[in-house]
């Protein structure tokens, strides 16, 4: 099992910046993955930025230039920073952890519980 926590959320003002973190604990060693997504009011979860060993950071169009994802020390403590907030980010952002065991059938994932970010105009 796998515990995922996110944290950094608030309010702020359009311009503003904010940084997310995502923390994985408990069987963490087979780590794969780490998305961070976001869900607005009335809308589909859709994914933001991701990261895999091995492999370029993932970002979305709307945020290419402003987020930044990027690990600590292990794909265990995940961050991201996000620059230029606007409006349209205002959002419940969710953090995806997946686990590639080699026991593992298939990939396993977990998710948190959110953190909401509002941006003001």
């Amino acid at each position: 099992q796998v515990h995922v926590v996110e944290s950094g959320g608030g309010l702020v003002q359009a311009g503003g910046s904010l940084r997310l973190s995502c923390a994985a604990s408990g069987d963490t060693l087979c780590i794969s993955e780490v998305g961070w997504y976001r869900q607005a009011l009335g809308k589909d979860r859709e994914l933001v930025a991701s990261i895999t060993d091995g492999k370029s950071p993932y970002y979305a169009d709307s945020v290419k230039g402003r987020f930044t994802i990027f690990r600590r020390n292990s794909l265990r403590m995940v961050d991201l920073q996000m620059n230029n907030l606007k409006p349209d980010d205002t959002a419940a952002y969710y953090c995806n952890t997946v686990l590639s065991c080699p026991g593992l059938p298939s990939p396993r994932d977990y998710w948190g519980l959110g953190t909401q970010v509002t941006v003001s105009s």
